[in-house]
């Protein structure tokens, strides 16, 4: 895929990869700017749930506006890969962040660990105005942009919750060590789950 043109996206690198898809740095040749451009999975084309979950990522992300959140640009699709176009958040991940940390013998701050707490916090509050559950709160979908500010990134669990749910219930999502006990045993759940998820970042950094 590096060095291949997705309609007017120049790929660059490839950034990373989870299970529902890859995300490559690439750029955007009409504005000229950097942007990360996320395929659904290979092993996931075939399903017409986890392409339903591809756009309502998209949606998730475009009913919202806020300087914690990461910004999509664009949903599209070529040569039946769905693809979408999101913020390049070049500061790295909150897990990074961490793992460098523990590797130095270092702790974060206290004064910085309590900032970036508020950020999320304000960041989850706006989504949940405006009734999106993003149900997979951890410090691997926290990045950062060049200025260090922390985004919520990865909407491909959330949930608009006056809309019809794409998972059955009792179905288990999101990631263990953050979920809530609720979300754990498969019962639905509500904005407190997140913020319990949220909890359990705050108290890692």
């Amino acid at each position: 895929m590096t060095g291949q043109q997705v309609s007017h996206y120049q790929i660059l690198e490839k950034l990373g990869a989870g299970g529902m898809g890859v995300v490559y740095k690439a750029r955007d040749t009409k504005l000229d700017r950097i942007v990360a451009v996320k395929f659904l999975a290979a092993h996931l084309l075939d399903s017409e749930k986890a392409r339903s979950r591809f756009l309502q990522e998209a949606r998730a992300i475009s009913a919202l506006n806020h300087p914690n959140i990461a910004i999509v640009y664009e949903a599209g699709e070529i040569n039946g890969e769905p693809f979408l176009v999101l913020e390049y958040l070049a500061g790295g991940t909150l897990r990074a962040k961490i793992t460098d940390l523990r590797a130095s013998g270092a702790r974060m701050r206290f004064g910085e660990a309590v900032e970036l707490s508020l950020q999320l916090s304000e960041g989850l509050a706006h989504a949940h105005r405006h009734q999106v559950l993003h149900r997979d709160i951890k410090p691997g979908n926290l990045m950062f942009n060049e200025e260090g500010k922390l985004k919520i990134t990865d909407f491909g669990l959330a949930r608009f919750m006056a809309g019809p749910h794409i998972t059955k219930g009792g179905a288990l999502i999101g990631t263990a060590p953050y979920m809530s006990p609720e979300q754990a045993a498969g019962r639905e759940i509500d904005q407190r789950s997140d913020l319990f998820s949220a909890g359990a970042v705050m108290y890692e950094m």
